[in-house]
């Protein structure tokens, strides 16, 4: 058996409701729903398809299917499922958005060295362009 079968999982089910604040030491599936927030440093949180998440987020990976609204520090992985409907500003080093997934907020991701992260605007996170500021007479003054 893999190490990652044989790791702790906590699951929250379709009939769950929680308000407040979760904390923890193992990797945890939601099918439930969650208001407040959730810190799971070192460990992975996955929103199944019925999951409804209303909270900030600080975990190692995150992968969604459901619905969360909330902003999201990921030291690690991002991932966005086609089915995934998610508002809020996401830090995270790797990101991977599944067409037809919705997202809403501000995405920036972050260096191996964490000294200077690089925001990366949604809609020119596929450009390569580079942008020049312009300054007018006006400034100049």
């Amino acid at each position: 058996m893999s190490t990652s079968v044989s790791q702790q999982l906590a699951r929250i089910g379709k009939s769950v409701s929680i308000n407040g604040e979760i904390s923890g030491d193992e990797d945890v599936y939601v099918d439930g729903q969650i208001n407040g927030s959730i810190q799971l440093k070192g460990y992975s949180l996955s929103v199944g398809p019925e999951g409804r998440v209303h909270a900030n987020i600080s975990a190692k990976n995150i992968s969604v299917s459901g619905s969360l609204e909330g902003n999201l520090q990921i030291s690690e992985r991002t991932e966005m499922r086609k089915t995934a409907v998610v508002t809020g500003d996401v830090q995270t080093r790797r990101i991977a958005i599944e067409e037809g997934a919705y997202f809403k907020g501000k995405l920036e991701i972050l260096t191996e060295s964490k000294a200077q992260p690089n925001a990366v605007p949604v809609a020119a996170a596929a450009s390569a362009a580079p942008s020049h500021a312009v300054s007018s007479p006006e400034s100049a003054k």
